[in-house]
């Protein structure tokens, strides 16, 4: 299969789809991997790294869609990709769906085999995929949040661990049982902040209540355990994830006069829409903005900041399930693999994602009735 690793276009965006290592992994078996020239610079990889595997550089992004046979990246495809994008070809990368109509339609339209790392699962119902970028979001949701805090960039003051005398800040992480929150929360602990974790579910958390005491306060979600916690908070992150789906606005506009000026809210659901209703997409350049005196960062690429990790991680985790539609076609891996199968979002022009479907009142088409077209 010809694979085809185009350089992102989204604004400070400096991940790339495959590293020299992934890439390796396609050519031993066979592949013809093409990258687009300086791909990888962002992350550290040279195109002279990529040749030394058996990749071919190429000139422009043009040509890795005209070659790709499955386009390998990382981010969902901007404006200036949707024309180059053809029917039948493979794109496997975050999409994102949810939060884009535009991009839904586009590709319907282009009859795209669209399967998204996000909502690839594994045998337990996991998100392998989306995991080590959720991780890392929630660990730079604390590291930016408390940034932020700081009275030079608009924030109240806060040292979140604070001193000897002096109270620590108070982080509120609002899905806490996920792996943005969870980490998030680790974090924010780590930093020996006060911290209440929101939560529907607590299955991962008590272990963090065993290890750092009384300085975590476990809460159930909902509007009033929300509104309370935001009295006292310094730090907001919200974390909330429904696959696929547009994420639920839990923090609303009036709910901003509850917090006291110079607090931070950090969204990492922007991705998928923004679960604060004040909520806008920013990028790492201009990260925030104020709305009612509360700081709001919304980074829709947040581990776009650290790219070599997040390349690094990123690739083990999406690596087996690329290999094994490039080793077997995409038709014969997403038979075998049911939980790869829950990655395809769109198919030769239908929407397989019902989420996205819900979202914007469209038909779609069960992954059933994917898999019997499959032998017609």
């Amino acid at each position: 299969m010809n694979i085809g690793v185009p350089k992102e276009l989204k604004k400070l965006e400096y991940r790339v789809g495959l590293s020299p290592a992934s890439a390796k992994q396609y050519c031993g078996n066979g592949h013809r991997v093409y990258v687009q020239s300086e791909a990888g610079l962002g992350s550290g990889f040279t195109d002279e790294e990529y040749i030394q595997v058996g990749c071919t550089i190429v000139p422009t992004i043009q040509d890795v869609y005209r070659i790709g046979e499955m386009i390998i990246k990382v981010k969902e495809p901007l404006g200036p990709e949707y024309d180059l994008m053809r029917e039948g070809q493979i794109l496997f990368t975050f999409l994102h769906l949810a939060a884009s109509k535009e991009l839904t339609q586009v590709m319907m339209d282009r009859k795209v085999i669209g399967i998204a790392y996000e909502t690839i699962k594994d045998d337990q119902g996991r998100l392998p995929c989306l995991r080590p970028m959720s991780e890392i979001a929630g660990r730079l949701s604390i590291q930016e949040g408390a940034r932020f805090l700081e009275k030079n960039a608009g924030g109240k003051g806060i040292l979140l661990g604070g001193v000897p005398g002096v109270a620590p800040g108070h982080v509120v992480v609002i899905g806490a049982d996920g792996y943005a929150g969870y980490n998030a929360t680790e974090i924010a602990l780590g930093m020996q902040a006060n911290v209440t974790a929101i939560s529907l579910t607590f299955h991962q958390l008590p272990k963090l209540k065993k290890q750092f005491g009384e300085q975590l306060i476990l809460k159930e979600s909902n509007e009033s355990t929300i509104q309370e916690a935001l009295k006292t908070a310094d730090l907001v992150v919200s974390a909330v994830l429904i696959p696929g789906a547009k994420a639920p606005k839990l923090i609303r506009k009036d709910h901003l006069k509850l917090m006291q000026p110079g607090s931070v809210i950090v969204d990492i659901a922007i991705d998928q829409g923004g679960s604060t209703e004040t909520s806008m997409l920013t990028y790492h350049d201009n990260p925030i903005y104020k709305v009612d005196d509360i700081i709001h960062y919304c980074v829709g690429n947040m581990p776009g900041a650290v790219p070599r990790t997040s390349t690094l991680a990123l690739n083990q985790a999406t690596l087996p399930y690329g290999l094994a539609i490039a080793n077997l076609g995409y038709q014969r891996a997403l038979k075998e693999n049911k939980g790869l199968l829950q990655g395809l979002n769109t198919y030769l022009g239908k929407i397989t994602c019902e989420p996205v479907a819900t979202v914007f009142g469209l038909p779609s088409w069960s992954l059933d009735q994917v898999i019997q077209s499959f032998s017609k």
